[in-house]
Parts: structure tokens; C-alpha cells; sequence
């Protein structure tokens, strides 16, 4: 059985403004729970009837995309393509088209590190009620892992999952890609500056009322041996997306079994506790977040690099890795994290 957990957020929101801004633009925001998780949209407006109606239009997006995409609702067109795996290919809507074939893109460039076949094996853990699955449960169903075996027809635009048992788990990708359509939509209703936030994954562009950057806190992956947050980070017209060992987990007999999964094994990538990347698409940012992760150092951040994303990352040992191309925008507030005795 499928089963979901509520997902928490690894990236917080800094937003302070400048006494002194004279403009009438002000922020407005408003939350709601969506896809599992709590979803923020704050936008800049000189009226808060304008700024209420975008974010409103937003919300409907992103819950529409929610209803197409999820893993865990037998009516969306995901289940649909999984349920036809081996079967038939599947006709399915431009956004769950979209999102299948960027995330096998994805998968290319990365070298399998992000793959949303991984269906079958992440349905195997559930992380409530603190199970994990079988080396031989694993094995059975490795050979149902592979994005290659996805097919995809442009003309008649479906999907078919070439063996059956094929699953797709978009979990890594849809966040961010929900987060990029929430923005085009503002961009439509005419909002000129605003930032999308669900859970880890954040898009925003413009700046505050102030001319300031948007600010934006990266989560201690270890929380109860320091503070909340280890560092901050400006952005303006950017997104970021933050993977952790420690969003949903349990622990068995001091080791941690989490829920990024190595494509290759089947089992928790292990070598990072954290990762964010940063670049100008959530969706991208997502997916990254992810192979990064399954990659390690110095693999992983070197790849998204070269695809023109930047990271931040915490090893086993609690070292920071930071990309040239974005330390001005960070600052640090912890040297170095504090991951006590876990294996």
C-alpha cells in the first residue's frame, strides 16, 4: 500500500523590510495545505484585491497540477500510466507530459541519479510506521527501475511504462514544477515581484518593496544539536530546493533510513545529509536536489554545475561545500554542522 507522509519544510523564509521604503507596494501572503505539505505565496502589490486574486489563481494552479500528478491518488494520470504499465501507453494532459519528459532529461544528464521509476522501491518503505523492505524485496524489484524504459510519443502525446510493474514516483520534481507554474501564473495576473514556496522547493523573482533580495534560510539538518538555521541566502529571480536525510526518516539500531533513494540500490543514499541547489527553475532545482544527493561530492555538485545550477551541501561529517559561483550571496551562521555519533 501507498502510503504518505506530510512534508516538512527545509527551507525558511527570511523576509525583512526596510522601514524607509516610501513606495505603496506591499507584501501580501497567504498559505495553504497542498500537496501534502504547507504551500506560501507572497507577492508584491500596490492592492491587496489584485494581490488576493493572483495568489488565488496560483493556488488553483498548483492544486490542479496536485490532482494530475499525484502518486498516491488512484484518479491522477500518474496511477493511470502505472496502473497501464506493460499494458498500453496512455494519453495523458500537456502538464503530466511535460513533467515525464523533463524528468527523463533529467535522468540522462544525471546518469540515472534521478529517476522517477523508482516507484516500485519507494513504495516498499514507509517511513510512519518505520518499515523498511527486505534485501530480497529490493532485488525483486530493481529490474523495474529504469527512466529508459519510459516511452514517450510526442505526436500523440502518452506515456507508456514499457514492463509491467513500472511505477512512476515524480515526487522528486513535481514540487518544483508546480512552484514554476504558480509563478507564471502571478506573472500573468500582472504581479511583478513574488515568491512561491512549497515545502523545500521556492521560486521567486522581482524584489521586495524595500529593492531588496528575497531571503532565504537553509535548514540545520541536525537541529537538535544547534540552531534552526546554518545559513542564509539572497535570491532575486531564482529558485532553490533543499534535500535532507532528515525530512522524513526513522532510526534503526543508530542508523538512519531515509527517504532518498538510491536508484541503483534501491536503498538510502548515503555520503550527504543535506543538499540545496540553486538556479533559475524549481523544477530543475528539485530534481537536482536529488541526484546531488544520490551522486555525493565533489560528482553531484559538479554536474549541476555544469547544467548551471549552484549547491550547497553537508557531508556525513558535517562539512559544508558551498559553489564559487554563489558564496557572495551566502552567509554563513554555523562553521560547520554538528552530526554527534550517528553511522
Amino acid at each position: 500500500m501507498k502510503r504518505k507522509g506530510f512534508c516538512l519544510f527545509s527551507l525558511i523564509i527570511v523576509i525583512i523590510l526596510s522601514g524607509c521604503s516610501s513606495n505603496k507596494m506591499r507584501l501580501f501572503k497567504k498559505s495553504e495545505i497542498l500537496m501534502d505539505t504547507m504551500v506560501s505565496i507572497t507577492v508584491v502589490s500596490e492592492s491587496r484585491e489584485k494581490a488576493e486574486a493572483a495568489i488565488d489563481r496560483a493556488f488553483k494552479e498548483i492544486k490542479r497540477l496536485e490532482g494530475l500528478l499525484n502518486f498516491y491518488s488512484e484518479q491522477s494520470e500518474i496511477s493511470e500510466i502505472n496502473r497501464n504499465s506493460g499494458i498500453r501507453p496512455v494519453k495523458v494532459s500537456p502538464e503530466t507530459y511535460d513533467l515525464v519528459r523533463i524528468s527523463r532529461i533529467i535522468s540522462e544528464k544525471t546518469g540515472g541519479a534521478f529517476d522517477i521509476t523508482i516507484g516500485p522501491i519507494s513504495g516498499l518503505y514507509d517511513f510512519v510506521r518505520k518499515k523498511r523492505p527486505s534485501p530480497q524485496e529490493i532485488q525483486r524489484l530493481l529490474p523495474l527501475v529504469g527512466y529508459k524504459k519510459i516511452l514517450l510519443n510526442p505526436e500523440e502525446r502518452t506515456v507508456f511504462l514499457m514492463k509491467k510493474g513500472m511505477e512512476i514516483d515524480p515526487g522528486g520534481i513535481t514540487k518544483g514544477y508546480a512552484a514554476d507554474r504558480a509563478v507564471e501564473v502571478l506573472k500573468g495576473e500582472g504581479i511583478k515581484a513574488a515568491l512561491v514556496a512549497i515545502a523545500g522547493d521556492i521560486r521567486c523573482y522581482g524584489t521586495k518593496p524595500d529593492g531588496g533580495d528575497w531571503v532565504v534560510g537553509i535548514q540545520n539538518p541536525r537541529t537538535g544539536k544547534g540552531g534552526e538555521v546554518f545559513a542564509t541566502i539572497r535570491l532575486r529571480d531564482m529558485a532553490i530546493s533543499t534535500s535532507g536525510d532528515y525530512q522524513r526518516y526513522f532510526m534503526e539500531h543508530g542508523k538512519r533510513y531515509h527517504h532518498i533513494l538510491d536508484p541503483a540500490t534501491g536503498l538510502p543514499a548515503h555520503g550527504l545529509i543535506s543538499v540545496t541547489v540553486v538556479g533559475p527553475l524549481a523544477t530543475y532545482t528539485d530534481s537536482l536536489a536529488t541526484a546531488v544527493f544520490v551522486k555525493g561530492l565533489p560528482g553531484g555538485q559538479r554536474l549541476a554545475e555544469e547544467m548551471g545550477y549552484y549547491v550547497v551541501a553537508v557531508d556525513r561529517a558535517g562539512n559544508i561545500h558551498i559553489s564559487d559561483g554563489i558564496k557572495k550571496r551566502v552567509s554563513m551562521i554555523l562553521d560547520r554542522i554538528d552530526v554527534g555519533s550517528e553511522q
